[in-house]
């Protein structure tokens, strides 16, 4: 098959099946890029582990080869109702919602992975959002045409294959060299949790946590509660900076749930994703001059400042958050910071030189410590 362009637009590219004839996914409608296929094949993946091992509809949104945000099927706040406008939604809406809403910002143009077949419901919300493509393991009839008119008729329409066994060993070609490994099927499951005193909410989102760090560029970690997660930290060189920058995230998840952002009063006509990107940057309190202006022409009342105590006393609500690292924790001010941003459970491999240390910082914040010896980096 030959793709709309590599990984940038300079770059021709094709793909083929390792197995003559054997295609894991088919193009319904659109033409991919490279990494939109990368996206897609990821995504798939997280979504139909999740949903395997939650036993409930998953969902993810990605970019560029890590997730925005996943979740599985669960009740959708009024703030994530109210923007998506999807109130008594089906479980398979719910799951994309609130994976999306985990980074809104990040979400814009993503790839939309789901674990079920597109119903009619689930394409609507799509047709709403600035979303580039999905990948699916079916489609109501009907929606596939819904989605196709979407940009234009650029929108990507990808069918997922569930039957689909992936060869045992994988392989890459970088810079004239051929690199194959066996691919990471090690099974996650609550075992790997040990014996740590876990209800099973929090059991259920670090096995999520596992699932979803599985498939997010190394080093990485994430927040979550309720089946979703609150924010992803991907790609970084410091685990420490995964943990500060998924943990700035999540406390965004939080603070627009806060009165004083859903009062903000935009005028008449400014876009869902204008709405969202002045929401994060008024909690992000570090506008420039031009963004200043900007915002306050968006207004129709001119928004006052977000005191710092009503932040505190807002964060300081939160309660329950789950954190799962894909390394292990090198030292204990991962914990610290995860500490601030309401975590009472962590999952990581263990092992490290100072693991004594990690495991007394969560004693000292009552923090419940599962080590489950298996690390899950991917590149």
């Amino acid at each position: 098959m030959d793709l709309r362009y590599g990984t940038n637009p300079h770059q021709a590219a094709t793909i083929t099946p390792t197995a003559p004839g054997r295609w894991p996914v088919r193009v319904l409608h659109g033409h991919p890029s490279t990494i939109n296929l990368l996206d897609a094949l990821h995504g798939w993946q997280l979504v139909r582990e999740a949903a395997t091992a939650l036993g409930r509809p998953a969902a993810a949104s990605y970019k560029h080869v890590s997730p925005a945000g996943a979740a599985v099927a669960g009740p959708v706040d009024e703030v994530a109702a109210e923007l998506y406008g999807i109130a008594g939604c089906g479980p398979l809406t719910s799951a994309y919602a609130r994976a999306r809403d985990a980074d809104p910002k990040s979400s814009y143009g993503d790839l939309a992975a789901v674990s079920h077949p597109v119903d009619a419901e689930l394409a609507d919300l799509l047709g709403r959002v600035v979303c580039d493509g999905i990948i699916a393991p079916g489609y109501a009839p009907g929606t596939v045409a819904t989605l196709a008119a979407k940009k234009n008729g650029r929108f990507l329409v990808l069918e997922a294959d569930p039957a689909f066994t992936p060869p045992a060993r994988e392989s890459r070609e970088i810079f004239g060299l051929r690199l194959t490994e066996d691919r990471d099927a090690a099974p996650l499951t609550a075992a790997l949790l040990g014996d740590a005193d876990l209800p099973p909410g929090a059991a259920e989102d670090l096995l999520l946590g596992l699932v979803v760090l599985r498939h997010t560029q190394s080093n990485s970690v994430c927040y979550l509660r309720d089946g979703a997660t609150l924010g992803i930290g991907a790609g970084q060189q410091s685990r420490v900076d995964c943990t500060r920058l998924a943990g700035a995230k999540a406390d965004t998840w939080w603070l627009r749930r806060h009165p004083a952002v859903r009062a903000l009063d935009f005028r008449p006509g400014v876009r869902r994703q204008d709405r969202l990107n002045w929401q994060v940057r008024y909690l992000e309190d570090d506008l420039t001059p031009d963004e200043s202006a900007r915002l306050a022409a968006a207004l129709a009342t001119p928004a006052p400042g977000f005191p710092a105590a009503d932040r505190g006393a807002w964060l300081a609500l939160r309660r329950g958050v789950a954190f799962v690292s894909d390394g292990a924790l090198p030292f204990r001010d991962n914990v610290d910071h995860a500490h601030r941003h309401g975590v009472r459970y962590i999952a990581e491999p263990g092992g490290s030189a100072r693991s004594a240390e990690v495991e007394a910082a969560c004693r000292e914040h009552g923090i419940t410590l599962s080590r489950t010896g298996l690390r899950l980096f991917h590149h």
